[in-house]
């Protein structure tokens, strides 16, 4: 298995959690239901209510220009 690289396959938020790139997910490949930051799948493990709300939150700040978070 390959060592994780910060900067490509996560970054560290300064509150200290760990996120994983869309670059990562993607190699992955799989959706895996945690509801991920910059997840590629559309989120589509992710239960509802919380899916929908994840897909209209990544709109916004689409719309918007903001960073996702």
């Amino acid at each position: 298995m390959n060592q994780l690289k910060e900067g490509i396959d996560y970054y560290i938020l300064p509150d200290g959690r760990l996120v994983f790139t869309a670059k990562y997910l993607s190699d992955r490949g799989f959706c895996c239901g945690n509801g991920c930051m910059h997840c590629p799948y559309e989120y589509i493990r992710v239960r509802e209510p919380l899916r929908t709300q994840l897909l209209l939150k990544r709109q916004r700040n689409e719309e918007t220009g903001d960073q996702p978070g």
